[in-house]
């Protein structure tokens, strides 16, 4: 199946916005534990982007996090940042020597390991879906694609998250099935911030016929309750 929008559309036209929040209170920790997956990342960047005091914390927590995943990239890019953070912190005119801020050494072993192991599995992957294809099972093929789509997604590669994803609508047999490949094409439109992909889809599932049978029943009760005499 095709996309029928560009995934960066919409983060390219996206206004850049930037501010410094001074102070805070945020407890980062239990902020960030609201959060799983490739959005607790983001979050915590966000923060590290915008608050200088919880910078160097949120980059730590971010990069402690993302080895859970195959992100390498993210991994690389993050320590970077990190690295960048506490340089600077030890250069400000308050800073006590011999602090002891120093960032993790990049762990290049996780680093080449990972690389491996996310190939391994994508070959598999790959592999277990020709086979599925090949057998013409339906429900088969579906977990498949959503399968090969959620090792794109743990490794960051977005793209080919969400055509993965997409690919499962044409072997959905159930409305659920359809609900869920809506809700896996959304959540990767939400992190690449492409809206009109996200309502489309939200649309879709609305639509979907239990969901919309649902909805109007739900109408039809407010509607009645609304008019009914006390």
């Amino acid at each position: 199946m095709q996309i029928d929008v560009d995934p960066q559309e919409d983060q390219q036209n996206a206004p850049d916005i930037n501010y410094v929040v001074e102070n805070p209170t945020l407890d980062l920790e239990q902020y960030a534990s609201s959060y799983s997956g490739l959005m607790r990342i983001e979050r915590l960047q966000f923060i590290a982007d915008h608050c200088p005091q919880l910078r160097v914390e949120a980059l730590k927590m971010a990069l402690s996090f993302v080895q859970r995943t195959f992100n390498v990239d993210v991994y690389e890019e993050i320590h970077r940042k990190l690295s960048e953070a506490t340089r600077e912190l030890q250069n400000t005119p308050d800073a006590v020597p011999d602090s002891g801020i120093e960032p993790p050494p990049l762990d290049t072993a996780w680093v080449e390991a990972t690389r491996k192991k996310a190939l391994l599995k994508l070959e598999k992957l790959d592999t277990d879906l020709k086979n599925y294809k090949g057998n013409s099972i339906k429900e088969s093929i579906r977990r498949g694609h959503d399968d090969l789509g959620d090792h794109y997604l743990d490794c960051g590669d977005l793209s080919n998250a969400l055509k993965c994803y997409s690919r499962a609508r044409d072997y959905c047999t159930s409305a659920k099935h359809v609900i869920n490949m809506c809700l896996n094409v959304i959540k990767v439109s939400v992190y690449l911030q492409n809206w009109s992909h996200v309502l489309s889809y939200v649309s879709k599932a609305e639509s979907t016929p239990e969901i919309a049978e649902v909805s109007k029943e739900e109408k039809e009760t407010a509607r009645h309750k609304r008019f009914s005499p006390n």
